[in-house]
């Protein structure tokens, strides 16, 4: 079985559209008193996003060319930061694989991909977010070696 992690086009953004609905379905369904059950992006939004080099979109394919995965991420540096050192540093907004293509090293081969590239532009790090509804995740992003660098909490108030 083969795969190819590139650049997504503007011909991904259905099945873009299909995996933004699976990982926010895992955040609806772990906090639905913050997560609505919809899209994090329109496929107008989605248009600009994989168009603009601040924003790579990755997707890994299938030797058919079906995309099993994706990573979103955004390329940033602190500006006039008196307190934070002048670092490029590649976000990783997104990683999602296909509910049907899991166990596969699908994500793996994403997040590798996206490592080499950040090394590429010459980024210091890589950070993300993830969900504490989501162990998966968390599991996953420390089987890569990746550790927190800062928590976020939260204390509802109803």
């Amino acid at each position: 079985m083969s795969h190819i992690v590139r650049r997504a086009g503007e011909g991904d953004i259905p099945s873009l559209m299909k995996l933004l609905m699976q990982v926010n379905r895992v955040h609806h369904e772990g906090r639905p008193d913050l997560f609505k059950l919809t899209t994090k992006y329109t496929e107008d939004e989605l248009r600009v996003i994989v168009k603009n080099e601040q924003t790579p979109v990755f997707v890994c394919v299938d030797e058919d060319s079906q995309v099993l995965g994706h990573g979103f991420c955004v390329l940033q540096r602190p500006k006039d930061s008196r307190l934070l050192e002048d670092h490029l540093t590649l976000y990783i907004d997104d990683i999602c694989v296909d509910e049907n293509s899991r166990g596969q090293k699908v994500g793996k081969e994403i997040y590798e991909h996206i490592v080499s590239y950040a090394r590429q532009c010459g980024c210091y790090n890589l950070t993300l977010n993830v969900w504490n509804c989501n162990p998966g995740a968390i599991r996953f992003y420390e089987s890569l070696g990746l550790v927190p660098y800062k928590i976020g909490m939260e204390q509802i108030l109803k």
